[in-house]
This record gives C-alpha cells, structure tokens and sequence, in this order.
C-alpha cells in the first residue's frame, strides 16, 4: 500500500500520477475521495461522492438532489439508485471524471484495493472452497423469503444493508428484479444453501463465515462491523 505525503510523489493509497487530472479529488491517510457518476439512458446524470478504503471497502454519497440523503451506498446500490441497475456492471457504468471526460471505474486505478481485497471472490476456508452460504430475508411487506447469494463482497455488502433495515421489502432487492407478486422459493429448493461440502448442508465450518473483510466493512457503524474492525486492527 502506497502511504505518504513525503512530497516524493507518494499520496496516501495512490500515487500522484494515479490520480491527475481526476475531479473532485480528497485525500486521506487511509482514504481518496473522488466525483462520481452514473448515467441513466432515460433519467440522466446522478452525481456522487466516491471514496475508496485501505481495506478494499468502496462507498458513494449520493449528490444527485441537493436533498438526497442515500450516504455509504456501494456502488451496485448507487447504480441502482441512478436507475440504472438492469445491467448490473457498476464497473463500468459509475463513472469518474477525467480531464473533463466521463471515464469508467473498470478504466482507472481507483479499482486496486478493491480488486486486490476480492481477488478470488470471496472469503475461503482452508480448503479453497467459498464459505459464504446464501443466506435467506422476509419481506416486510409480502411476508415471502428471499435468497441472497453471497459470493463477493458487493453481494455481501447488499445482504448486510438489507439486514440492518427492518423495513426491507422485494422491491428493494438490489440485483434481481423482483416484487411481492413474484412467488417465493419452495422449501424443497431453498435446502440448498451453496455449501461445498453438501449440497442440502444446514451450517457448518465450510459455508459459515463468522466474519472477514469481505463480509464485514470498516465505514459501517453496526456493532458487528466496529467490533469486527477494532479486533483487526488490534
């Protein structure tokens, strides 16, 4: 990791030359924050505020209305909040600006940590296998469960906000397009969890994780995540 301020070029998480001719640009020792954005075909231009963290962690402050109150949005949510989420290729439809020019996330170097931190997509046991089981959450509204695939830390990122808001409902699911009238899984079906070790397994060492960097967020003021991230730097 690039840290500094030594005036040899060396700026924080990246170097000077990473970071010319970017817009917006704020700098922290463990932080950078640049403009954003994410263009709707049909909407427009949502603006942001993207600040990308040591631990690989990415989150956006929306600026779209001088009133818009969505803060510490991943950016799959904040695609999703441009109306843009069909696709589901943040990477390359939230945008920076460049030199007076719109340049994807997927084209700059602001990407490192985070491509650094998800490498293999997410966190594994000793035997090389994924440890993240899908996880299921009841809508407030229709009452039916939801499956959460977790396999990277963005689908993490979007299970753990939909936990924390009791008041979660289908429409607010951030990747599938779903609503309350869709039907829900059959209880057949969702015995199968992802578990590598067996397909119908109910939890164990090999698909629960009990907390890592890719299921847990040093920006995020739930107890779990603080406590996660005080014992990581302890």
């Amino acid at each position: 990791m690039e840290t500094g301020g030594d005036g040899n070029g060396e700026v924080g998480l990246f170097w000077d030359e990473d970071l010319s001719g970017i817009s917006g640009l704020k700098r922290g020792g463990d932080f950078v924050e640049v403009m954003c954005g994410c263009t709707c075909p049909k909407y427009g231009d949502a603006i942001g505020r993207l600040r990308i963290l040591a631990h690989g962690d990415l989150e956006v402050s929306c600026e779209c209305t001088p009133g818009c109150q969505e803060s510490k949005l991943s950016p799959a949510a904040f695609e999703k909040h441009a109306r843009r989420e069909a696709s589901r290729k943040w990477k390359n439809n939230v945008w920076v600006m460049v030199r007076g020019e719109k340049v994807p996330l997927s084209k700059t170097v602001l990407l490192k940590y985070y491509n650094k931190y998800n490498a293999n997509g997410a966190h594994r046991s000793h035997t090389g296998r994924l440890c993240h089981r899908d996880e299921f959450i009841r809508c407030t509204s229709c009452k039916k469960e939801r499956r959460f695939r977790l396999r990277n830390k963005e689908e993490c990122r979007v299970y753990h906000d939909a936990l924390k808001d009791l008041n979660w409902k289908c429409s607010d699911m951030a990747y599938d397009r779903i609503s309350c009238d869709h039907d829900e899984e059959r209880a057949s079906r969702k015995v199968y969890r992802g578990c590598y070790r067996s397909p119908t397994c109910r939890g164990c060492t090999s698909c629960v994780c009990f907390g890592c960097e890719i299921c847990r967020f040093s920006e995020c003021s739930c107890q779990t995540c603080v406590d996660f991230t005080l014992n990581a730097k302890a």
